[in-house]
């Protein structure tokens, strides 16, 4: 037998306080008729509204996928289908892992089974409308806070997305070219002037970890941690001797041995992304941030251009550029990846961490080294 009763308001969207918890929609199963109506008359009798009933286990699965509950107070001993599987059933529709199962029990042996199956708490038979409605009511406190805190984290994912956006669009209408237009624009214009460095370092950092800024600095501060960061490493790459080539969105760019060849680019280099790690450091201790930088360094050689009519951009490309950029893409974050062209200018006082081969288009294999 299944019975369904009607389904209130949905929940509240200012969080879970007030008539948010009492309009979470709540689903029970139990094979026996005389415990749903028991458990459902506790409820609406505490002020819950949005209550739907079902004698029949085989039905949760398609009633959660769509009204996606708050909380599903299930028995375990149903003849059929019992409430275990019923749990491995909505471990599918549950992506994350959280099921919003409050089970009911009489044997104390399944109760932490249960709970290892994935329920978030349980309630003993007989029933005590005590015990019911407090933990009915703090597993509803959490669930609820889980959507907000997701909902909110969307929200900033999406506002730290435009922010991106904007400053790369910002970025194009200030340089007066597109990022991907570099070559067509050298071949379109032959009085751009080459110049090829054949020692040359470069480093590709991303900062990872936006989307974890939920609380400090507030979500409509993301443009201006970026300014800051990348101030920072602007005012470090000039004291370590190193020219800025450029940023695009969260990645910084720059490289040693350019213009001006240097003996040192390689070393240099390294030494930047080192003092670029301990500022972010100092940054995240500072605002309670968890950035990270994900950097990635090669040496080689490299193709250097000014690029323009009305705005002129430095740029460089080439081959030190690609595998740069493809430790960085590889690379982990918190760690500086090197390659070994890298690592074979840099004095035996520098301690290495051997990474592994890394394919790079055009190139092949390519071994791969981190700082410590």
């Amino acid at each position: 037998m299944t019975s369904v009763a009607s389904v209130g308001p949905t929940a509240a969207a200012g969080g879970p306080v007030g008539d948010a918890i009492l309009d979470a929609r709540i689903l029970i199963v139990d094979d026996k008729e005389a415990n749903v109506v028991l458990l459902e008359r506790m409820l609406r009798g505490a002020g819950y509204r949005a209550l739907t009933v079902t004698q029949d286990p085989r039905t949760v699965r398609a009633l959660h996928e769509t009204h996606r509950y708050d909380l599903i107070l299930l028995d375990l001993q149903m003849p059929g289908m019992d409430g275990f599987a019923v749990m491995e059933g909505l471990m599918q529709v549950e992506q994350g892992g959280y099921l919003p199962v409050l089970v009911i029990t009489a044997q104390p042996g399944h109760k932490l089974r249960a709970l290892q199956a994935g329920a978030r708490d349980f309630v003993s038979k007989p029933f005590d409308m005590a015990e019911v409605l407090t933990r009915v009511h703090n597993m509803l406190e959490v669930r609820l806070l889980h959507v907000e805190i997701v909902r909110q984290n969307a929200e900033l994912k999406r506002l730290f997305d435009e922010v991106v956006a904007e400053r790369q669009r910002s970025e194009r209408l200030a340089l007066g070219v597109a990022p991907d237009s570099i070559v067509a624009r050298l071949q379109a214009r032959p009085d751009v002037r080459e110049e090829s460095l054949a020692g040359v370092t470069v480093l590709v950092a991303d900062v990872v970890g936006f989307a974890d800024l939920a609380a400090a600095p507030d979500s409509g501060d993301l443009h201006h941690v970026l300014e800051e960061l990348f101030a920072a490493f602007d005012r470090l790459a000039h004291d370590g001797g190193l020219r800025k080539v450029k940023t695009l969105g969260n990645s910084y760019m720059a490289a040693a041995g350019v213009p001006t060849p240097d003996h040192e680019h390689a070393a240099r280099t390294v030494r930047l992304a080192l003092a670029m790690r301990d500022a972010l450091e100092q940054f995240n201790g500072r605002t309670a941030s968890a950035l990270q930088l994900r950097i990635g360094i090669a040496s080689g050689t490299a193709v250097a251009a000014v690029i323009g009519r009305r705005q002129y951009l430095y740029d460089l490309w080439g081959d030190a550029v690609a595998i740069a950029a493809r430790m960085e893409s590889h690379g982990v974050a918190g760690r500086v990846q090197l390659s070994n062209d890298t690592r074979l200018l840099l004095d035996a006082s520098w301690a290495l961490e051997v990474r592994g081969t890394l394919e790079v288009e055009g190139l092949g294999a390519v071994q791969t080294w981190f700082l410590p």
